[in-house]
């Protein structure tokens, strides 16, 4: 076959001199095609070369996803790309490198993984600055490595690992396909390096053909005379190889006429580098095609080219264990990971895999979370309590968490790590060991409070206990002990208004009957006692006196209405004073602490002091540490004037532990100021932190999960915990705004009662007394009024009886007529107007007087009353 090929050798020499060597066998060799180049860097410039020159470029090892066959039409590639494969944390800094991580960075986003440091090496770099880039990733506490290189500075990279004890318990390793498929070659010290090495690779399918290929392989070894360290091992670039130039021999044939093709010369020119006398090759377009179109078995298995390059059919997962590779399963796209090497469809499912064996002979996962746990010696033991030898770490934070990690959606295994020094106590404060978490953990758990600050450099789950801080304070005696419990029912005001309107109702009643009613005339002091006591008597129902006045009994409907419900509140709220324990805290009101500028409480160093200074305005030097609920209770107990405090200001969590162990004595008092509760805190950008959210309100939410740790750590704060509702909630006295509707009601009724009969009085004597007497003041005529009310109404059908029985004595000391009698009864007898005329019968003679103007001659009759 009268036909030139250029395969590229794995030779650092040859790199340098594929550009020019490839123009030149173009140009001057006027080559037809091109196997290579082998390396992604060098393919970018040759494929364009050859895309001018329409020479088919065939590589069977660039895998770089740079390098698209799609965009490139003369490139082919009969190897798979590295776009199936996973991310590269590690990778070289060549073209190879870099073009595969745009790819990786799209699919991990697809699946909520996050890259959170790439480190890029250079491949001239040598072991000082490998060891220095380790030590960055150690730093950073990179557990789980994916390494996407070359062969050769993949071997150095892992030699520095074992040196740097990464590739001990707890790290994973995981190579792409460039290393996986070259480790034959690798000497014993780079082998023994990548114990627990987890590589993936193109699956071979076993064949009769390849086996004697093998064979013949190995015989030929041995009369090879190698000239060079060049790679003479068998590998799975040398089956591509193979494959490729029998897929290009064939493809020739196919086409025909190839032969005595020949290239178009553009322009003429002897120089070797010289692009613009490229000539183009005339057959090249159709030689491609057939390329393309070339199917046949190969030793590397179905050889089908899938727009322009080699589809993946399988893939094989392994492990580098000793000087061998254990094989863990492999995976299609029609059945996932199998172990099953025929990999036909629906036989063996993927917990059948053989589990793999990671750095340090472990077949424990080494994702292995590290979770940081608060070391507490004293104090609020029941969150989190860490115990050794062994370590045990308990407490209600524990048994949330590790419900949360039941609820995920997958598993996740973790490893808790106290935060303790040699002598295992703790090794600092909570913003302390939060600060530690980019170095040391992955998270931390416990009674961590979610702050404003601290989010700045963690990041946050969803709270999982009830968020807010409170004060709790000393209980009072029991009132019921108290002398004058009988006033606590109704509040100071509520007593002086109620009292005022029995004044007030009274004195109403008394006015509207005191003209037509025996029952409310007499002496002064008589009517002024008359007064109080019909009023008050109400409250018993047992007032005598009759009421005659359709106001008055107005009036009386809607008081007795308003002393109905006075009475049964007061009795109501009465009762459940003495009948029922109230908690009666010292303070209820922050303002009242600090006017008085009392001592008060906090947990030592939380967070709880700033808001006592920055937000409540508390004085520093007011302010008193505990740590121990042993030591709030002997605070609140010694008061404010023996060396204690008046109030313990702590989260709700805390203050409900509290009161579950000296609920008896203490409660819960006064307002909530908001803080963000307890949760977990992640390195910032964990992806984690959505899911243990999620996790955390399925557990929070959960009914069941609640009353088992209501019955766990709040077993005895039920009852406690309703008291300090009733206290919050409820005022111990009823005030006046619980009856202002109804005090209302009734001082309208009785003072539009009040003024109708004052009109209906004035209107009818007034105008009497300013014709009888036109030259009197306005003062006297309002005594004259006066007078004139103070006398009995004689008109009113209640004296009418008493009046027939009247004897009128004529004399001038009990009656003197005056003139202006006279006109008074003659004005009465041409009035049409006024009612119930009254005739008063003395020896056969009457006397005749409208009760609209009065009875004139009733003036000089002696005080009946």
């Amino acid at each position: 076959m009268d036909m030139y090929l250029s395969a590229t050798l794995p030779t650092g020499d040859f790199k340098s001199r594929t550009t020019p060597t490839a123009l030149d066998l173009m140009k001057n060799e006027e080559v037809q095609a091109i196997i290579g180049p082998q390396w992604s860097a060098q393919a970018k410039f040759v494929i364009e070369l050859g895309r001018k020159a329409q020479v088919p470029i065939i590589s069977f090892s660039a895998t770089s996803p740079s390098l698209s066959p799609s965009h490139n039409q003369f490139f082919i590639r009969t190897t798979q790309d590295d776009c199936v494969q996973e991310i590269v944390l590690i990778y070289e800094d060549t073209d190879y490198g870099n073009g595969l991580i745009p790819y990786l960075l799209d699919a991990l986003q697809e699946i909520d993984t996050r890259v959170p440091y790439r480190s890029v090496i250079h491949p001239s770099s040598n072991n000082t600055e490998i060891i220095k880039e380790l030590n960055k990733l150690k730093e950073n506490h990179a557990r789980i490595f994916l390494v996407h290189m070359t062969a050769s500075l993949g071997s150095k990279l892992f030699v520095r690992a074992k040196e740097a004890d990464m590739m001990s318990e707890g790290y994973a390793w995981i190579l792409t396909t460039g290393l996986s498929s070259l480790l034959d070659p690798m000497g014993s010290k780079v082998m023994d390096s990548m114990q627990g090495v987890l590589g993936i690779r193109p699956y071979i399918p076993p064949s009769k053909h390849l086996k004697d290929f093998e064979r013949k392989w190995k015989r030929n070894l041995t009369s090879i005379k190698i000239k060079s360290k060049s790679t003479t091992s068998l590998n799975f670039f040398g089956l591509w190889a193979y494959d490729t130039v029998w897929a290009l021999a064939i493809a020739v044939e196919k086409a025909g006429c190839i032969v005595h093709s020949s290239f178009l010369k553009q322009n003429a020119s002897n120089n070797n580098v010289d692009l613009a006398a490229l000539g183009i090759f005339e057959m090249g377009s159709r030689l491609r095609n057939t390329i393309l179109t070339t199917k046949f078995q190969g030793l590397s298995g179905n050889f089908d080219l899938v727009k322009g390059q080699l589809e993946p059919s399988a893939f094989e997962l392994f492990n580098v264990i000793g000087r061998t590779e254990r094989i863990i399963g492999h995976w299609t796209r029609e059945t996932n990971l199998t172990s099953n090497e025929n990999l036909s469809k629906n036989q063996i499912s993927k917990d059948k895999l053989k589990h793999p064996i990671w750095p340090g002979d472990t077949p424990e996962q080494p994702t292995k979370l590290r979770i940081g746990v608060p070391v507490i010696k004293e104090g609020f033991l029941d969150f989190v309590k860490v115990e050794w030898d062994p370590v045990i770490v308990s407490g209600f934070s524990i048994d949330v968490f590790e419900d949360v990690i039941r609820a995920l959606p997958f598993h996740l295994t973790y490893e808790y790590i106290p935060y303790a020094n040699e002598t295992r106590q703790s090794n600092g404060t909570y913003d302390q060991l939060l600060g530690e978490i980019t170095l040391k953990y992955d998270a931390v758990i416990g009674d961590i409070t979610i702050v404003a600050r601290r989010s700045l450099y963690v990041d946050f789950t969803l709270p999982y206990t009830e968020s807010g801080v409170s004060m709790v304070v000393l209980e009072k005696d029991d009132e019921s002990k108290n002398l004058w419990i009988f006033l606590k029912p109704l509040s100071i005001n509520l007593w002086l208004t109620t009292g005022v309107a029995f004044i007030f109702t009274g004195l109403v009643i008394w006015t509207l009957e005191h003209r037509v009613n025996n029952d409310f005339r007499g002496p002064p002091e008589q009517q002024l006692g008359l007064i109080f006591w019909f009023s008050f008597s109400t409250l018993a129902f047992a007032q005598r006196e009759r009421v005659v006045n359709n106001w008055s009994r107005f009036v009386l409907i809607i008081w007795i209405f308003v002393v109905l419900i006075l009475t049964q509140s007061y009795t109501a709220n009465l009762t459940s004073m003495l009948t029922v324990q109230r908690l009666q805290p010292t303070f209820v009101d922050v303002k009242e602490i600090l006017k008085k500028g009392y001592y008060v409480g906090y947990l030592k160093e939380s967070f709880v002091k700033e808001l006592l200074i920055d937000q409540l305005g508390f004085n520093e030097s007011n302010l008193k540490a505990y740590e121990t609920p042993e030591e709030y209770h002997e605070a609140l107990s010694k008061g404010t004037y023996n060396d204690g405090v008046a109030a313990i200001f702590d989260e709700i969590p805390y203050i409900k532990f509290y009161l579950a162990k000296y609920c008896s004595r203490y409660t819960m008092v006064g307002p909530i100021y908001k803080t963000g509760g307890f949760g977990f805190a992640f390195r910032r950008g964990s992806p984690l932190v959505p899911y243990i959210s999620r996790a955390v309100l399925n557990v929070t939410q959960d009914k069941h999960k609640s009353l088992e740790y209501e019955k766990k750590y709040f077993s005895s704060q039920t009852t406690c915990e309703d008291q300090s509702t009733t206290i919050s909630s409820h005022s111990p006295s009823l005030g006046v705004d619980s009856f202002g509707g109804l005090f209302i009601i009734a001082g309208i009724s009785s003072l539009v009662s009040l003024l109708v009969y004052v009109f209906k009085f004035f209107y009818s004597y007034w105008p009497v007394l300013s014709d009888d007497n036109p030259a009197d003041s306005c003062w006297s005529k309002l005594v004259k009024m006066a007078k004139q009310f103070d006398l009995k109404d004689l008109s009113s059908y209640t004296f009418k009886g008493e009046e027939s029985r009247v004897r009128v004595v004529a004399s001038p000391d009990v009656f003197e007529p005056s003139p202006g009698i006279d006109d008074m009864q003659n004005h009465t007898r041409n009035s049409t107007e006024g009612s119930d005329d009254v005739v008063i019968h003395d020896d056969n003679r009457s006397l005749s007087s409208s009760s609209r103007h009065g009875d004139a001659s009733m003036q000089d009759l002696p005080n009946s009353s």
